[in-house]
């Protein structure tokens, strides 16, 4: 336990220096390619100015210096990408093992969380709340009955009751008369329409009778 407590620091450190180590080797070889890259350069002038003056013999000398310095170029660029590719490994390795530590504590936290709710702890829990609730129903079922004059009245006699009194209320509007519509209102400046006189039927007969003797 106290190894992997104090391994975990010390591992990280040592991948840091590492890295910081690498960083500063590729500085260094960049820094060594750049004054390779000036010399190289240097003796191109160097042979372009004995070809000018016919100096054959030092031009070449002055081209195969410049092929050294490509050739040191060409190596120092080799290191720099093996530096390149050792740094991307060791920073996939530093991620890998910060992700399986990562995944380590939280099994370890998830560990302990279902070591603190133990299954019989909650099957325990769970019995004490369902004997909790019924204790209140029944406490609230108590306070409900009737007590005192209350708990001697008949339910039945009661129900009896209540139907008699909707009986004799139905009867009652069964009974009562039937009330006439209102009469529709009059428009303003309308005059209402005289009825019709009505017709006698008997008087209407004698005096057509009457009229037929006469004209005869």
């Amino acid at each position: 336990m106290f190894t992997r407590l104090f391994g975990k620091p010390k591992q990280e450190a040592n991948a840091l220096t590492t890295l910081d180590k690498l960083n500063e080797t590729l500085e260094m070889l960049e820094k060594k390619e750049g004054v390779l890259l000036k010399k190289a350069a240097a003796e191109v002038e160097k042979a372009k100015e004995f070809t000018r003056a016919k100096n054959k013999r030092a031009a070449i000398q002055c081209l195969k210096r410049k092929r050294l310095y490509e050739q040191q170029i060409e190596q120092l660029g080799n290191f720099q990408l093996r530096i390149h590719d050792q740094m991307i490994l060791l920073e996939g390795a530093k991620a890998t093992t910060e992700t399986v530590d990562a995944l380590r504590t939280g099994a370890s936290a998830m560990k302990a969380m279902q070591k603190a709710t133990n299954i019989d702890d909650v099957d325990k829990t769970m019995d004490e709340i369902n004997e909790q609730t019924e204790n209140m129903k029944q406490i609230q079922e108590a306070l409900a009955t009737p007590i005192g004059a209350a708990a001697d009245f008949d339910e039945d006699e009661l129900e009896a009751e209540l139907e008699e009194l909707e009986g004799a209320e139905l009867e009652e509007q069964l009974l009562q008369p039937a009330t006439t519509a209102p009469a529709a209102p009059i428009p303003a400046g309308r005059v209402p329409a005289r009825p019709a006189p009505q017709r006698n039927t008997a008087e209407d007969d004698e005096l057509a009778a009457l009229q037929a003797e006469m004209a005869l």
